[in-house]
């Protein structure tokens, strides 16, 4: 899968997608100090998924109804940290088809999956 990963992702995140063939670009090594909305635009010209740990991409896309190809927002207290990488993998082993399209919150006991906003016209 194609990742845009946003500046607040864990390195060890990243690399644990890239070792497991995704294609990540990851902002805090090329993209340094981007705004949210141009990664939002970036990800979405690229057919990329979004993933953050900013609350501030469910404002852009649903409150300022952003176009966007998807977004999984992970919501992990400092404690359950280690579950990252675990929920992260099997979000993408069992529900890679629901992506698209979707607002993704990912934390360590839930999956919740919305439909992305119409873009404003």
């Amino acid at each position: 899968m194609r990742f845009l990963a946003d500046e607040g992702c864990d390195v060890d995140l990243v690399r644990v997608l890239r070792q497991d063939g995704h294609d990540v670009i990851y902002a805090a090594e090329t993209l340094c100090h981007s705004s949210d909305d141009f990664l939002l635009t970036l990800a979405f010209q690229q057919s990329r998924i979004v993933l953050t740990e900013d609350k501030d991409f469910g404002e852009l896309v649903y409150r300022l109804r952003r176009p966007a190809y998807s977004v999984v927002l992970l919501r992990f207290e400092v404690r359950d940290r280690a579950m990252k990488v675990p929920r992260l993998r099997a979000l993408l082993r069992n529900e890679s088809g629901r992506l698209p399209g979707s607002f993704v919150v990912l934390d360590k006991d839930r999956i919740r999956v919305r439909p992305l906003a119409a873009p404003a016209t």
